[in-house]
């Protein structure tokens, strides 16, 4: 199972203030102040909680982060496939997982802040994590994606998904939860993301993520959410303390433009200092973690067509050959079958299906949200 540690973030030192990084808790028994997001009244008695599904008492005492909550990680567990979509099955998904995480992590609870059962029963992960959900002030500081364990809700959903498509009870429980935790946290549909855009990891599984712009869809629609306020572009917010494939192609990009960076996927001093100098030099605010920002991608990303070769054709070979796209290999020649990938990667976003990758190609590309990706099909 794919675990990874929890970690404060440096960034939370930083933003909190005074110091105050966290606050610790024992189980869920927290006293933070009422949030201005939080829905008043908000029924989530459909998602069971620790005490329901018989969780053990946490190991260590928790905490709470003391910056705001900016996103939706997706996960699968890497669990079986299993037929049996029983709620009494889900409880003791639960408890399976969290007496792998305590008993073989060494971890001090559940990593995930929620779980979604192949049967689509929403479950409690971390202690805590329903308690925040109610205030939608702060979240539980978790252990599903280390660089955004801190600003992140990870929710796991049971199963391997490689090859095999989520069933549809899943992803309709999926969708209630991330509707639910959009309302609660103040965020949008957009701000949904895969694990693989922040790790280097086969997780959420290829065919998964392939639902991801239907599940946004379903999400914004839930919310109500005016197309108007949904950015042109929402690019993934990698920063100094993520890794994998996304930093890989920044780090092909920044070489395109003339940086001796490692192409590694693990941003180190090097991709730190060449992303601010970037920045630096095309007028873009510099930011102390090197995060690529809107403004950082768009002037890193040429447009690609079919006449194009050399790094940055690598670099979005690379990407698509990552996203289950087999056929494609890294040649930096763009041939018949990266044209053909990039074309069915415009269709599941909405975009027109010219082969092209332009600058809102190459944001669905690296795993962020595009505005055409709302429209109706």
């Amino acid at each position: 199972m794919h675990f990874d540690h929890p970690e404060l973030d440096r960034r939370t030192l930083l933003r909190a203030g005074l110091g105050a990084a966290a606050v610790a808790v024992v189980g869920s028994e927290l006293a933070l102040p009422a949030a201005a997001h939080a829905a008043p009244g908000a029924d989530l008695d459909w998602i069971i909680s620790c005490d329901e599904w018989a969780a053990r008492p946490p190991a260590d005492p928790l905490s709470v982060s003391a910056i705001p909550t900016n996103k939706i990680i997706v996960h699968h567990m890497a669990f079986p496939n299993v037929t049996d979509y029983s709620e009494e099955h889900a409880k003791q998904l639960a408890r399976d997982c969290q007496n792998l995480h305590m008993d073989g992590n060494g971890w001090s609870d559940t990593g995930q802040h929620f779980t979604v059962s192949r049967g689509g029963h929403v479950l409690e992960g971390r202690h805590g994590s329903l308690d925040r959900l109610l205030a939608g002030d702060r979240q539980m500081i978790a252990a599903h994606c280390p660089g955004e364990n801190g600003r992140a809700i990870g929710i796991e959903n049971e199963g391997t998904y490689v090859t095999e498509t989520p069933p549809e009870e899943l992803l309709d429980g999926l969708v209630r939860l991330c509707t639910a935790v959009c309302r609660q946290y103040g965020l949008h549909a957009h701000d949904i993301f895969g694990h693989w855009d922040f790790r280097a990891t086969l997780c959420p599984g290829a065919m998964f993520y392939r639902e991801f712009p239907a599940l946004r869809r379903a999400v914004f629609e839930n919310l109500g959410t005016d197309l108007g306020d949904v950015p042109a572009r929402r690019w993934p917010d990698i920063w100094r303390f993520v890794g994998g494939p996304v930093v890989r192609v920044a780090q092909y990009l920044l070489t395109f433009h003339g940086y001796t960076v490692p192409v590694t996927g693990v941003c180190d001093a090097a991709t730190v200092a060449a992303v601010q100098d970037w920045q630096a030099r095309n007028g873009i605010p510099v930011d102390v973690d090197a995060t690529l920002t809107a403004p950082t991608w768009e002037t890193l990303a040429p447009e690609l067509d079919q006449k194009s070769s050399g790094v940055p054709v690598t670099a979005a070979q690379f990407m698509l050959a990552s996203k289950g796209y087999a056929e494609v290999t890294a040649t930096g020649e763009y041939d018949h079958a990266t044209r053909t990938a990039v074309k069915d990667l415009q269709r599941l976003h909405g975009l027109p299906p010219n082969g092209k990758i332009s600058t809102t190609t190459w944001c669905a590309l690296v795993g962020g949200v595009v505005r055409q990706s709302f429209h109706k099909h």
